[in-house]
């Protein structure tokens, strides 16, 4: 099995896995990489292994290499702590000052934020890669005898991932190298090293997807023995966001109502089923999530629980500033008092903070945030109606259910909101029911782009947000390594 997942560990576009410079570029695979005889279960695992670069399991990339930023996969750091609802610790302290300048803006292209992001985006796609090169080698399907429903479903999984992770890397660093195949020597390895326009890329994105939904089965579970697996539902949704994050409402509606027609997914009665470990698989609104195990060999953990109890991720007074009164979202969300992020725990207690083997899911997409998406596209093209009912669909739930204690909500708490045909009326209870329903899961920073308001929303806050920032620097560290090929973003 070690041999296997050395085999899986591709090296990131000019990976920095280490402060030596003269790493091999572009996730080349050496001689000693290459598995020349690829079993069935070789296969297997190769998709398998494409989902870890998701986990919030610590270490995978190298051990405690908090100068690269590799400890824990750093969406937590660049879209939580960048926005205006996560603060870096509970009590400010100069721990990790890299971090600090994230979150104050005030960073510059060598901060490990970015190149921690970069690596294991890149990684995911290597494997991704390498993944979808043994599926789609006929000889090679044909040699193990793979059955054709597990070929397709397999194939539908690694497709999908590979545009998950390029989603990310474009929304964080714009255009960006496209790698489609496991690279074998340096001229390949050279040749790629260079970016790619974004608009190329969300094409392939776009491909990619079309391609995992035509080949994942017409179920809610892919795979009903690995619920967490990739599944048409998580396609469907990903072809919403790409639509929403490029402003095509038509399609975002289109994608999000054929979501809903496939009667897999419903809000559940109970906010906190979404992110409850009590919960998992036995709730009906996830629609993609990393399944986190305690106790796996190797670790497969959530290690997020472990910074939180050395005083990292904390709410903003902002944030909490944000909920209306009785909310039972706050709670359900941090309590203060514990200095508890109960989302990022899966419980509502402590028993977790301090584990980082925690079996606690990092949830993705769920339909909570997918229904909002299809009501700012439905007030985007003049349907008020129909964006302010689904809308208060979301409050209703948060209402209806019970305080993180298990009382009952006051009456009158979250009431509808009142018909309007006042567009920018329902676009700020728009981005409110945002904030408060999805805060941190990785969602904010990325909504105050893509509604161009970053600069007005964090500046007002105090941080250094400027113009450049809308896009993250490519790490510095990959442009001396290409030698000048990749170049930088403006502004940095």
């Amino acid at each position: 099995m070690k041999t296997l997942h050395r085999a899986m560990a591709l090296i990131p576009l000019f990976a920095v896995l280490s402060c030596d410079l003269h790493k091999d570029p572009v996730g080349l695979l050496t001689p000693a990489q290459v598995n020349t005889d690829p079993t069935l279960n070789t296969v297997v695992t190769s998709v398998t292994a494409s989902y870890r670069m998701l986990s919030s399991t610590l270490n995978i990339l190298n051990e405690w290499r908090w100068d690269l930023g590799t400890v824990f996969r750093n969406d937590v750091i660049v879209d939580d702590m960048a926005s205006d609802d996560v603060a870096k610790k509970w009590s400010p302290d100069g721990d990790q000052s890299w971090m600090d300048q994230v979150v104050s803006f005030n960073f510059t292209a060598s901060n490990q934020a970015f190149n921690g992001q970069w690596s294991y985006d890149y990684e995911g796609v290597n494997r991704s890669n390498l993944a979808i090169s043994y599926l789609t080698d006929p000889a090679l399907t044909a040699k193990i005898a793979i059955d054709p429903a597990l070929k397709s479903r397999l194939l539908g999984e690694a497709y999908f991932l590979r545009a998950f992770y390029y989603f990310d890397l474009t929304n964080n660093f714009g255009d960006v190298p496209l790698l489609l195949k496991p690279l074998t020597n340096f001229n390949e390895a050279y040749g790629v090293a260079k970016r790619e326009s974004k608009a190329v890329v969300v094409t392939q994105i776009s491909a990619d997807l079309a391609q995992a939904k035509s080949l994942l089965p017409s179920s809610k579970y892919s795979d009903a023995t690995a619920k967490w697996r990739v599944s048409k539902g998580a396609a469907i949704a990903m072809q919403a966001k790409v639509a929403l994050y490029n402003q095509k409402w038509a399609d975002v509606i289109a994608s999000v109502s054929e979501l809903e027609a496939t009667g897999f997914y419903n809000l559940n009665s109970n906010y906190f089923d979404n992110f409850s470990v009590a919960s998992k698989f036995a709730e009906n609104e996830v629609i993609f999530q990393y399944d986190h195990e305690t106790g796996a060999s190797p670790r497969n953990g959530n290690g997020i629980s472990a910074p939180l109890d050395w005083g990292f991720i904390a709410p903003t007074t902002n944030f909490i500033a944000e909920f209306e009164p009785n909310d039972p979202r706050l709670l359900y969300t941090v309590r203060v008092t514990d200095k508890a992020v109960y989302k990022l725990l899966g419980s509502t207690n402590t028993v977790y903070k301090g584990n980082d083997d925690a079996p606690g899911n990092k949830i993705y997409i769920r339909l909570a945030d997918v229904l909002l998406w299809k009501a700012e596209a439905y007030n985007e093209t003049g349907n008020y109606a129909s964006a302010i009912a689904i809308i208060n669909r979301v409050r209703q739930r948060a209402r209806n259910g019970v305080t993180v204690d298990g009382n009952a909500i006051p009456a009158g708490t979250l009431p509808d909101r009142p018909a309007s045909v006042d567009k920018a009326q329902v676009t700020t209870w728009l981005r409110h029911e945002r904030r408060v329903e999805l805060g941190f899961e990785s969602q904010r920073f990325n909504d105050l782009k893509r509604w161009g308001i970053a600069k007005q929303v964090l500046t007002a806050l105090g941080k250094n947000f400027q113009d450049r920032n809308y896009l993250y620097p490519i790490p510095q560290s990959e442009i001396d390594k290409s030698g000048g090929s990749i170049t930088q973003n403006t502004g940095y």
